[in-house]
């Protein structure tokens, strides 16, 4: 992994101070789901290898998951813009099932509000006093979509105060376009883009 630039960085930096957080690695955003994102599963064996260094450096890991109740206003048969995905207790909500997430993982639910449709791992979740509290200071971020929810918590991660790294191999997004947008506005506000290099 290297950072634009050319700065050496990926799993061998993650240190005391840093937290992983998987974004949204759910049946209904990978092949055969409701919402699949193309090529959304090969963000498994990526986001697996970051996992398994984040334990071997005793690194939290924190994972969000869309929770939608039946009927949420997000869904087209509400008047929104997405099909039905990620229905509570649904095999579809489920996380792939060959992600490696650990043990002592923090869950973070997002979308349970009938009213609300936030994208943000941080909206009304109080995500960002968990990661106070446990003194996280750097957040290196994958998993789905580039473009909605992984962009809308490296925004908000970066406005409480975090050092962000997107793990940009270990996310897909909706449409290549809007991906690429995505990156540069998140590059833009302060994140720094983890590629292949």
């Amino acid at each position: 992994m290297a950072a634009r630039g050319g700065v050496a960085t990926g799993v061998t930096s993650m240190r005391d101070g840093d937290a992983l957080l998987v974004i949204d690695v759910q049946n209904d955003f990978c092949k055969g789901g409701t919402l699949a994102i193309e090529e959304g599963e090969r963000v498994v064996p990526i986001l697996n290898r970051w996992l398994r260094a984040a334990r071997d450096r005793g690194i939290p890991v924190y994972a969000s998951r869309d929770w939608h109740p039946r009927g949420h206003l997000s869904f087209v048969e509400a008047g929104g813009q997405w099909p039905a995905h990620c229905i509570q207790d649904t095999e579809g909500a489920a996380f792939h099932p060959d992600l490696e997430l650990p043990d002592d993982v923090v869950l973070v639910a997002k979308g349970v509000r009938f009213d609300l449709d936030p994208y943000s791992a941080f909206g009304e979740t109080g995500l960002d006093q968990r990661l106070r509290r446990d003194g996280v200071r750097r957040l290196w971020v994958g998993g789905l979509a580039l473009d909605v929810c992984v962009h809308a918590t490296v925004l908000d991660a970066l406005r409480v105060g975090l050092e962000v790294r997107v793990i940009v191999d270990a996310t897909r997004p909706v449409s290549v376009e809007n991906g690429r947008r995505a990156r540069d506005e998140m590059e833009s506000a302060g994140a720094i883009l983890e590629v292949e290099g």
